[in-house]
């Protein structure tokens, strides 16, 4: 019995979201050490891979079930008690036993938030503070993203990857109550792929990036800080 889990989770605690064999201290650590003291010790799959650091609003996997947990609130419910106070299982759903969190999903949607406030420790796991930031040329040069590109110089080195061509189908930046939002919509990304955009955005002008977005030129680009960084929703 396949079930799809929803899960939230402050990124700040785990190395990234995939098992480790370093480690347990992952999201997926974590949930299959918990599901096994109820006796589940099926693999959980999840959508797609986040780095040490960065946080989900909306992480999507699945699992399937053993026939006697069919009781989808009783789980959540008993998860939540049971997991750590940085991971907290949202939904829990039966589905059709071909869904794939990964290779079912269509759409993948991260949120980038910056702060150029002054900086403060109860923000500071969560939000990127910048002392001076040009949100009119970021949202200039960000639509540059959006299409079909070969973004293999907007990847963290030693991926192992079929292509490095994706589709972003919305990319914009916006103000928000103090804050500045960088979304991005694609049918998938790379290894560390935002981070590298959103650094890019914020040191190079729009004909380095266009350059480096053809692949014609190649300018060094340190990666946005995780921690602003967030999986915000998987569209199915």
């Amino acid at each position: 019995m396949r079930a799809a889990l929803h899960l939230a989770y402050n990124g700040t605690h785990f190395f990234g979201s995939q098992t480790q064999k370093e480690t347990s201290d992952t999201v997926l650590g974590e949930l299959e050490n918990v599901l096994k003291k109820l006796g589940i010790e099926q693999k959980v799959v999840a959508s797609g891979r986040t780095d040490k650091g960065v946080h989900a609003t909306m992480q999507v996997c699945h699992i399937d079930l053993p026939p006697y947990w069919d009781d989808m609130e009783k789980l959540k419910k008993v998860l939540n008690k049971m997991l750590c106070d940085a991971l907290h299982v949202k939904r829990i759903i039966h589905v059709k036993d071909d869904f794939h969190a990964r290779y079912s999903a269509k759409k993948r949607s991260y949120r980038y938030i910056i702060k150029t406030k002054q900086k403060n420790p109860f923000e500071s796991d969560f939000v990127t503070f910048l002392e001076d930031v040009n949100l009119q040329q970021i949202q200039q040069n960000i639509a540059l993203f959006v299409g079909e590109h070969d973004f293999r110089q907007f990847m963290k080195t030693g991926s192992d990857v079929k292509s490095t061509t994706r589709i972003i189908y919305r990319a914009f930046a916006y103000q928000y109550k103090g804050y500045i939002v960088l979304y991005f919509e694609a049918n998938g990304f790379l290894r560390s792929q935002i981070r590298l955009m959103v650094g890019a955005l914020l040191t190079l002008p729009k004909d380095a990036i266009q350059a480096q977005l053809n692949c014609t030129q190649k300018y060094k680009i340190k990666p946005a800080p995780p921690n602003g960084l967030y999986l915000a929703k998987i569209k199915y």
